[in-house]
């Protein structure tokens, strides 16, 4: 179990997704730049088998902002887009509203 004060170490913030690309080396994976206000981000995704590229552009999703970064089949990811997944597939987790990126999810 995780404390209270372990979860607070979490930055999970509001970005939106600005380019999608298809992962070189993977067919289940997407690099996708997000704009998180202040910064740019490029994450590795896993969600490719569940949404087309162009439905992707432009939806703001919930992103682990302070992990380190780690590089998944030789390209570098810095963050982690939130998803919840069940036996119908793959879905990332994005506001009701449009929030001001960078708004602290808590």
């Amino acid at each position: 179990m995780a404390t209270i004060e372990e979860f607070r170490k979490l930055e999970l913030k509001i970005a939106e997704i600005k380019e999608v690309v298809e992962h070189p080396n993977a067919d289940k994976l997407y690099v996708i730049t997000l704009d998180l206000g202040e910064k740019t981000k490029q994450v590795v995704a896993g969600i490719r088998l569940s949404y087309a590229k162009e439905d992707l552009v432009g939806k703001q999703v919930v992103v682990v902002d302070n992990l380190d970064p780690v590089v998944l089949r030789g390209v570098e990811s810095q963050g982690m887009i939130l998803a919840a997944s069940d036996e119908a597939g793959i879905s990332i987790l994005s506001p009701l509203r449009k929030m001001k990126l960078g708004s602290i999810v808590k």
